[in-house]
């Protein structure tokens, strides 16, 4: 089922949540709504789900106007960050609820649970309760009741962002596998680029209850349209425009910044071309990679990644001249650089 936002705004207060969102969430896709706090994303899935109403706009799934249509009556599944289970009532139970309360029979109730309990994979646990299980299993039974329903479309508020970095990592593969398996529209809201990246189909990246872009994971990163995006969606060096980064002197940027990721920042031992003079300040490992914070001549701070057998080669080491050049540079316009500022 599609979901069709159309210059959707929202107030609290004197503060501006969302301005004149809009919005298309194709059929079957997993959809990302990543942005920094106060950046409008639980606001807008919230507004979907019909947990808060727009102060203007409108909201379609499936081509049906549900603006103001009640939340109960909306077939959509919402799965919490803190789980919201019943900590009174079994596992079972808790995935029954819905059912029990559209009044579905007993057995198709009791075979749409067994379904769900081997979908999340927790055969054999449906009879404890949510206090036994761990935050990640919990987490499962809360997308299973959502799923129970079979609902339209499926909303997930931080799923994940109360469960330790290893328990997220392991149920964020779990979850693109499973809506391989169900290919229930979903919309899933999160602050961390890498979980985005990993699970969404297409990611809405979000700021100041604008959306900056959408787009698939690949197109964010490699062709950010903003300045916003290119700096929230992994490490970047923002460095000033007229920064010469070649010690050639015709070269110069005109725009008031540029925009060079750490992967695109290559390190010699000795010049070969255009190349800037740099010294090393500090060498992190960090496992796969290795991170290289660099000084240039005028002070400036450049960060560079490096394989671990580029590293090996180069053999750099604390205070070392080097030298670098940039293998890929992005600017943008003087009112989007504004615009970035301002936020």
């Amino acid at each position: 089922m599609s979901i069709l936002v159309q210059h959707v705004s929202k107030q609290f207060g004197d503060f501006t949540a969302l301005e004149r969102v809009s919005l298309e969430v194709k059929e079957g896709k997993l959809v990302a709504l990543l942005g920094p706090s106060g950046s409008g994303k639980s606001t807008l899935l919230r507004v979907i789900a019909g947990l808060e109403s727009p102060d203007s706009g409108s909201i379609v799934i499936n081509g049906q106007d549900t603006t103001n249509l009640d939340v109960s009556r909306r077939n959509i599944g919402f799965v919490f960050q803190h789980y919201a289970l019943f900590k009174h009532l079994t596992i079972r139970q808790n995935i029954a609820f819905g059912l029990e309360i559209r009044k579905r029979s007993p057995k198709f109730i009791k075979q749409r649970v067994e379904e769900l309990l081997e979908l999340v994979q927790l055969q054999g646990l449906g009879n404890r309760y949510p206090s036994q299980l761990s935050g990640g299993q919990r987490q499962r039974v809360a997308l299973a009741r959502a799923l129970a329903v079979q609902p339209q479309v499926l909303l997930l508020d931080e799923p994940f962002g109360a469960l330790d970095a290893k328990v997220r990592k392991e149920l964020r593969a779990w979850l693109r596998r499973l809506h391989e398996d169900v290919h229930v529209t979903s919309v899933f809201v999160t602050h961390d680029q890498e979980e985005a990246m990993e699970v969404a189909d297409e990611i809405v990246v979000m700021n100041q209850g604008r959306i900056e872009q959408v787009g698939t994971p690949a197109q964010i990163y490699d062709y950010p349209a903003t300045p916003f995006v290119m700096s929230f969606i992994g490490p970047v060096n923002v460095l000033p425009g007229n920064t010469r980064l070649f010690t050639d002197n015709s070269f110069e940027v005109l725009h008031p910044e540029i925009f060079v990721r750490p992967h695109d920042i290559e390190v010699q031992t000795s010049p070969e071309g255009a190349a800037a003079k740099a010294v090393v300040k500090r060498v992190i490992h960090l496992g796969w990679e290795i991170q290289i914070e660099l000084a240039l001549v005028d002070e400036q701070e450049v960060v560079a990644h490096l394989s671990r057998e580029q590293f090996a080669q180069l053999n750099l080491k604390l205070g070392q001249q080097v030298f670098v050049k940039p293998k890929d540079v992005k600017s943008f316009p003087q009112s989007l650089a504004m615009r970035y500022k301002a936020s």
